[in-house]
C-alpha cells in the first residue's frame, strides 16, 4: 500500500462520521489497537521533543530499505494520532517518506479540532519521524558509496 493509499483510507474511515466526539472516540480506538512499543524503547532518547504528554517513537531500517515505525504515548488521544501517522509512513522508504505530502490530516480535519499544544506535539511527531527517514537516507548514501 502507498502512503497515499493508506491515507486514504484513514479518510474513507472518518467519511461518515460527522461528530467530533464520535471521531475523537475513532481516534482513541486507533491508538488502542497500536502495538506497544519495546520497553527499551521508552527512554528519553526516543521521547519527542514539544510534545506536551509524553510519546515516544523509534524506528528501523529494514535490509529491504524500508522505515518500520513504532511508537507509543500516554495520552490516549496522542497515542491514536501517532497510530495514524505510523500507519501512513510505516514501510516505506526514507525517500517516499521524504516526498509524502501528508494530507489527510487536514483532509480529516483533525488539525483544526487540535488545541494548539496537540497541533504542535502532532508537528513535533511528523518532524521527528521524518528525521529518522533522512537520517536512513544519508545512511544508504554512505553505505552506497563505501561499495
Amino acid at each position: 500500500m502507498t502512503i497515499d493509499q493508506a491515507q486514504q483510507e484513514i479518510v474513507e474511515e472518518f467519511s461518515d462520521i460527522e461528530d467530533w466526539m464520535d471521531r475523537y472516540a475513532m481516534i482513541i480506538d486507533m491508538g488502542n489497537a497500536l502495538p506497544a512499543i519495546d520497553e527499551k524503547y521508552r527512554t528519553p532518547e526516543h521521547l519527542i521533543e514539544g510534545c506536551q504528554s509524553r510519546a515516544w517513537v523509534n524506528a528501523e531500517l529494514t535490509d529491504d530499505g524500508k522505515v518500520i515505525y513504532t511508537a507509543d504515548s500516554d495520552a490516549i488521544i496522542v497515542k491514536g494520532i501517532i497510530s495514524m501517522l505510523v500507519k501512513v509512513l510505516s514501510g516505506h522508504t526514507p525517500d517516499e517518506i521524504l516526498g509524502s505530502d501528508l494530507h489527510f490530516i487536514g483532509d480529516i480535519g483533525l488539525q483544526e479540532h487540535l488545541s494548539p499544544t496537540r497541533s504542535n506535539g502532532l508537528l513535533a511527531m511528523l518532524k521527528q519521524m521524518r528525521l529518522y527517514a533522512l537520517a536512513f537516507k544519508e545512511l544508504q548514501g554512505r553505505g552506497n558509496k563505501q561499495e
